[in-house]
Formats: structure tokens, sequence, C-alpha cells
């Protein structure tokens, strides 16, 4: 009981630590990193020069921290849909059609580049396993999130140093999102790309400190029941319960499922169908349930018992400790093996990016192009608060129709990519089928996307 303790204090402390650093470094604020990402890489300093000098951090102060992504990345999920109204698939796609063509064109490409380049570089030279080409879209699509909970499934494969590279590389990828984001911001503003132009230097302190002023304090949630009977919060705690016991459920009927199917399948394709199923992420099903349960809500609650603050809150509280206890625990020694193809992938991975804004972004958004890839190339690399963060500079007052078109596009986005049902089966795919597979899958997915926008834009045009 003392290791718990001691652990859970340890965390909180890596947390609090790493916001007051926030707040007062201000390379770090100019950087808008996470607290979250900030006690994560502080922890990991800790651990690491505690070991180098000979006197290894006790035990007691990291029980659990291991585990605790692998756990907490199934509330994240669980919580994505809970409390959201969910609009008509047309009605999103009208809103949403182009900016979800070129993010998925963005995200698919990410699994072009890098499992392209292990194919004709990084296998061949380094002999890096052949599911180092997924970490590029499972940290940069997926984040620290996605990456910590993909860990089991590395494992489960037979590459536990997956998750290692996978948090190394959503690091590298949200430090890079900041800092080329804003070297893109500039270029445009001098090309004159941008609706409006906010300059890094006129955004006031209160934000960059992360400290929302008093008077402009938002509502943390509402609560749904009295706590005579329960507590809002812990009502809304049990229905994230529920959706990750429905997403336990779908995972253990894709392993019978799995297994029924392998009964009738030549023996190579019985083993790679229960390999896939048997290695399948727990989160995203839970995704499935907490959409299950939101389909449930809408149509049969006339009460409206889940709120979406509250759940909101629920998701990033894990998500906070999700990222802290990951990072912490990275393997630097897994890391040092393969420096070298790691920072090849990942710069591949950031020209990926910047070529997508450069290059496609004018020819596949309708309008304010520049706003629009901004926000997807913030969240391609890093998280969806880098996404905004970056069109917030470049739109601070939100004039043009980004970010609307942004938000709408991540309901239809985030089931399959960053993290989604498609993320989970391509790691178990690059073990099981091998890479020509999944590269031939994702090279189709960016000309579908390709093909479609344009199809769509000369339909209008002749209609």
């Amino acid at each position: 009981m003392d290791a718990v303790i001691i652990s859970f204090v340890g965390l909180c402390l890596l947390l609090g630590v790493g916001h007051l650093l926030r707040m007062r470094v201000r390379l770090l604020r100019k950087l808008y990193l996470p607290s979250c990402v900030i006690g994560g890489l502080l922890g990991l300093v800790v651990i690491q020069a505690a070991r180098w000098l000979g006197r290894p951090v006790p035990e007691a102060w990291t029980a659990g921290w291991k585990a605790l992504p692998g756990l907490l990345i199934n509330v994240v999920f669980a919580c994505l849909f809970l409390g959201v109204a969910l609009p008509k698939l047309s009605t999103l796609w009208k809103r949403a059609g182009p900016q979800l063509a070129y993010g998925q064109v963005v995200a698919w490409g990410q699994y072009v580049v890098g499992v392209g380049l292990v194919m004709v570089l990084l296998g061949p030279v380094f002999g890096v396993n052949n599911m180092f080409g997924g970490i590029v879209p499972v940290g940069f699509e997926g984040g620290h999130g996605t990456a910590a909970g993909m860990g089991p499934t590395f494992a489960k494969l037979g590459w536990k140093e997956g998750q290692d590279f996978g948090l190394a590389s959503a690091t590298a990828g949200i430090l890079s999102a900041v800092v080329v984001g804003m070297i893109l911001i500039n270029w445009a503003a001098r090309k004159g790309y941008t609706v409006r132009r906010q300059a890094v230097e006129s955004v006031p302190e209160d934000d960059t400190i992360a400290v929302i002023p008093v008077d402009r304090r938002p509502s943390a949630g509402r609560l749904t029941v009295s706590s005579d009977a329960i507590e809002s919060f812990t009502l809304h705690v049990v229905v994230v319960a529920v959706a990750v016991g429905i997403g336990l459920l779908l995972q253990k009927g894709l392993v019978q499922a799995a297994n029924a199917a392998g009964a009738v399948l030549p023996e190579k394709a019985q083993r790679a169908a229960n390999t896939i199923a048997g290695s399948f992420p727990l989160f995203p099903l839970c995704m499935l349930g907490g959409l299950l349960i939101q389909l449930c809500e809408d149509r049969f609650d006339k009460h409206r018992l889940i709120d979406y603050g509250l759940t909101r809150r629920i998701q990033n509280t894990a998500l906070d400790f999700l990222v802290v206890a990951a990072i912490a625990t990275i393997r630097i020694e897994a890391l040092a093996r393969g420096l070298a193809p790691f920072l090849i992938i990942v710069a591949a991975a950031i020209a990926w990016n910047v070529l997508c804004l450069l290059a496609l972004a004018r020819r596949m958004l309708p309008d304010a192009w520049f706003e629009r890839s901004i926000a997807e190339m913030g969240q391609s690399m890093g998280v969806t608060a880098t996404g905004l963060l970056l069109l917030r500079v470049v739109d601070p007052d939100y004039e043009s129709p980004a970010v609307d078109a942004f938000a709408s596009k991540q309901l239809l986005h985030e089931p399959f990519m960053g993290g989604g049902l498609w993320t989970s089966t391509a790691i178990p795919l690059l073990a099981t089928a091998g890479q020509l597979p999944v590269f031939l899958i994702a090279c189709g997915a960016v000309a579908f996307w390709i093909v479609l926008t344009f199809a769509a834009r000369l339909n209008r045009m002749t209609a």
C-alpha cells in the first residue's frame, strides 16, 4: 500500500513541477508544451540520472507507472464520443468533406513514408524491425496516448521497444509541430496567404502561462443528477467504466470470431488472423463502447444525463497521468540502439507534413487553405490542442471557416486514424503480413482521397 501511495504522490509531484516550469520558463512557454509532457521529461531525466550515478530510483517510487498508460488510454478513448452531440453523417460531410479528405491524405501518407522508408533504406541498412515504419503514425498522428496504449500490442508481437520509439516519436512530433508551425505561419503571413495574422509575441501573457483570466474562466461541466442520490462526477465515471466494459466484451468477441474463422482458413491465414485478433488493443474498442452508449443516450435518455464538460474532465485527467507516466518510463537504452534510423524516419515524417501543406493544401482545400492546413499539421504531428493553438495564432478570432471544418472533421477522422481502428490494425498487420501490404493499402488510400477531392470539385463545377 505504501508503494502505491508513494508512486501516486510522485506522479502528482511531476505534474505539479512540470506545470510550474511551464509557467516560469520562457522557452517552455514559447514551445507551448503541455505540463504533462514537461513533467514526464523531468521524470525521465531524474530516473536516468539516478541510474547513471549508480543509485537507481527505488521501485516503490515508480510502482505501477509502466502499467498505468495501458489502463488509462482505455478511459481516454471511452470518453471520446460521450456527451458529444452526434450530427448526421451527411451534415458532417458538407461541413468538413474537403478537410476530412486532406486530413486522411496527411495521415495515410505517414504510413507511406514510414513503411516505405523502412522497406527501401532503414530495413536493409540498419536491420530495423518490420513494425518500425509504424512508429511515425503511432507517435505523430496518434500522440503519446496512442503510443503508450500500443505498448502491450508491440510486446505481444515481439518488439517491446516499439512503445519507447512511439513515445519518443510523439515527443519529437509535438516539439517540431510548434517550431515548424510557427516558421510556416510567419512565412505565410509575409506571402499574404493568411486571412489574418497575430504575431506570437502578441498572445496575452495569461495565455502563454496557461492561466485563464478570472473573468473568462469557463464552467468545468454541469451537474446532471442530485448529489443526494449520487455525485454527478461519480455517475460519469460509472458511464466511462461501462464503455470500457463494452470494449472488453468486443475484444473477447473479436478473438472468438477469429478462432471460428480460423477453422475454415488455411493454416498460414489462420495464424495471421489469430495474431491480429489476439494483439488488437482494447482502447479503440472502448471508443466504440462509448459511441454505443452515446447513441443510446441520444435515442432513449430524455434527461440527458451525460454531460460533455464532466466527461472531458475525466478524459483529460486520465491523459495527463498517462503521458507523464509513459514518458518518465521510456527506456533510453532502447532508443540509443536505434537512434540513427529514428532520426531519419522522424525527419522524413516532418518533411511529409510540410510538403502536404505547401503542395497539396491549396489544391485540396476550398478556402482559407493555410488556416485549415496549419491546424491539420499541428494535429497530425502533435495533438488536437496543438492544431488549435497554431490555428489560433494565425486566426485569433476564428474568422475563417477553418475551426468549424477542423472540429467537424475530427468526428469522422478519429475513429479510424490517430489511435483508431486502422492504427490498431496496421501494427499487427505489419508483424504478420509484412510491409508491402500495408504500404500498398496506404498508397491506395492516399490516391483515393486525392481523386475523391478533385472528382467532387469537378462535379460541382459541371453541376
